[in-house]
């Protein structure tokens, strides 16, 4: 019987700051036919542990110290790269995280997953390419069948990321080593991917490495878990008794970071309030204030009446807004929901005027937005921000924190002098839970979770009403995602902020908001209360949608 061992794993990263220890002592088994998650934050070895199986790690820096990986009677970390060029996507498969990054943009999705059988010598042309379209259909992507020279780009992100799973999977490889593979993928389209694994590892006998910072996610896939901290593994054990009766803090953390469909709490434990790292007991603290906070009020913010929003194309135009009217209350939060291409974002940046509007009116405090001068259109963009998606493309590489927080105030005339700006600049820092000391930074030598704060502090500078928050936790890691969602909460408190806040995570939406609307096909589908949408959803869409959150069978979430 084919089984992957991996035997006491060390690898260090030789940087200019040190010697970075990203894996220690690791041992894994992965028996055949088996679905093992490998669950941890962002940092905690996991990538490292599987990109070390193929030999992908970039040496240097990358070094391994000791260990071995056994595959077939070979350690894998001896083998010679010709040999390991046989091994890889023909014994061992990898479907990475980001599947456009992924694809080569040159060539149509077919020909790419036709390719392993051709490199492989497993069929001629014509072959590997009807083995490919029948494995890209069994993977749900029959808009081959149609267009069989379509390129990556004439994707969706989920038909995107299921090519990549039928590319690692047309050999009909021994193991699968799936990293992070439905990261800041809609819930159906997760859920939809995580039927397809499952299936074809019971036909095919696969076994599966399943990386994620998703528990809840793991849960409903793998037989056995095992969590990573700091490049060692804390915790080992089938996926029931982990999730029933977890021992190791760290594990408990993660568990109770992400939010539920069922939690009623209005601030997210992080991992904080579980590590201590003098004697590991549950910090209570003051800063645990479970005690939900009332900001509801009558006074509408936003309003927008009869919102049409029209797009070109080859074919003519795409209506991505269809006809929406939507009232936002001043200091509550209003979430958007629904699949990728609903209109969600399309929407949020036509009521921030970034996407110009076919038709319709917008109404904040009750007066008609015109812009009639460009003194106006600068008093608008004042008071009315946005948090992207992607802190890391959202902010400038070359500009220190200092340039990209003072920036809007210059724009805006905010502060007499650099000197007030900085003085400013460091209290939001402070606000936003980072140290002032590092406004001399550049983005890259922050954390995603840092980035996306300093996201949120750049919002701020300007004393916004309303912040648009697009997929603005989407891709973090859960205890990372929790920070950022309590800072949001707390900030909405201290300065009576608005929100729109849009996710295709319903879990988070409903953590985060007053009022939901369900998007779907550009049009608003059901809208009300949090609870209502939840408890008593109208439309079989939304059913659909709670429906693929994942359910860990979790009796420790948010309790202590």
């Amino acid at each position: 019987m084919d089984k992957l061992e991996i035997n006491d794993l060390r690898i260090n990263f030789n940087t200019r700051e040190g010697v970075i220890r990203a894996v220690e002592g690791v041992n894994i088994t992965l028996n055949r036919g088996e679905v093992v998650g490998l669950v941890g934050e962002s940092g905690s070895g996991k990538s490292v542990t599987c990109n070390s199986i193929l030999q992908l790690l970039p040496s240097p820096p990358a070094k391994i110290e000791s260990g071995s990986i056994k595959w077939k009677n070979k350690d894998l970390l001896k083998e010679q790269k010709v040999d390991m060029e046989v091994i890889r996507g023909k014994e061992i498969s990898m479907v990475f995280q980001d599947p456009m990054s992924s694809l080569n943009p040159y060539l149509p999705v077919l020909d790419q997953v036709a390719e392993p059988l051709i490199i492989h010598g497993m069929a001629s042309l014509p072959e590997a390419r009807k083995k490919a379209g029948e494995m890209l259909l069994k993977v749900g992507v029959s808009r081959v069948a149609e267009n069989p020279r379509a390129y990556p780009h004439e994707f969706s992100g989920g038909m995107r990321q299921r090519a990549m799973i039928a590319m690692a999977l047309i050999t009909q490889p021994s193991v699968l080593l799936a990293d992070e593979p439905t990261t800041a993928l809609d819930v159906t389209v997760q859920s939809k991917i995580l039927c397809i694994l499952k299936e074809l590892c019971r036909d095919l006998q696969i076994s599966v490495l399943f990386v994620s910072h998703d528990l809840g996610l793991v849960a409903e896939l793998a037989d056995r878990v095992i969590v990573m901290y700091r490049g060692k593994i804390v915790e080992n054990n089938n996926t029931k008794s982990l999730f029933s009766n977890p021992k190791h803090p760290y594990v408990k953390a993660l568990i109770a970071c992400r939010p539920t469909l069922d939690s009623k709490i209005t601030r997210l434990p992080t991992i904080a309030d579980f590590m201590d790292e003098e004697n590991n007991k549950i910090q209570k603290d003051e800063k645990l204030d479970l005690n939900p906070i009332h900001l509801d009020s009558e006074e509408t913010l936003v309003e927008i009446k009869g919102l049409f929003v029209d797009f070109p194309s080859e074919s003519g135009l795409i209506r991505a807004i269809d006809g929406i009217n939507l009232k936002i209350r001043k200091g509550t939060t209003h979430g958007i929901v629904g699949e990728s291409g609903s209109g969600k974002t399309t929407l949020g940046r036509a009521i921030l005027q970034l996407v110009q509007p076919t038709a319709g009116q917008f109404y904040l405090n009750g007066n008609v937005v015109v812009f009639k001068s460009i003194r106006e259109r600068k008093r608008f963009c004042k008071s009315m921000q946005i948090i992207f998606q992607d802190p890391y493309a959202s902010l400038n590489p070359r500009l220190t924190v200092e340039q990209i927080l003072t920036e809007p105030m210059i724009v805006h005339g905010i502060g007499k002098s650099r000197k007030e700006r900085m003085t400013r600049a460091m209290e939001i820092m402070e606000e936003v839970g980072l140290d002032a000391g590092f406004l001399n930074r550049y983005p890259h030598q922050f954390s995603g979770g840092q980035r996306q704060r300093i996201c949120v502090a750049r919002a701020l500078t300007t004393e916004p009403e309303f912040i648009v928050c697009d997929e603005c936790v989407s891709a973090m890691d859960v205890s990372v995602q929790a920070q950022v969602l309590n800072l949001l909460k707390s900030l909405q408190v201290s300065r009576g902020l608005t929100y729109l806040f849009i996710s295709h995570d319903l879990s988070v939406v409903k953590f985060m908001s007053d009022q939901i609307a369900v998007m779907q096909k550009g049009r608003i589908i059901e809208n009300g209360t949090a609870d209502q949408i939840y408890n008593d959803p109208q439309s079989k869409y939304t059913r659909a949608l709670i429906d693929a959150v994942p359910k860990a069978n979790c009796s420790l979430s948010h309790t202590y």
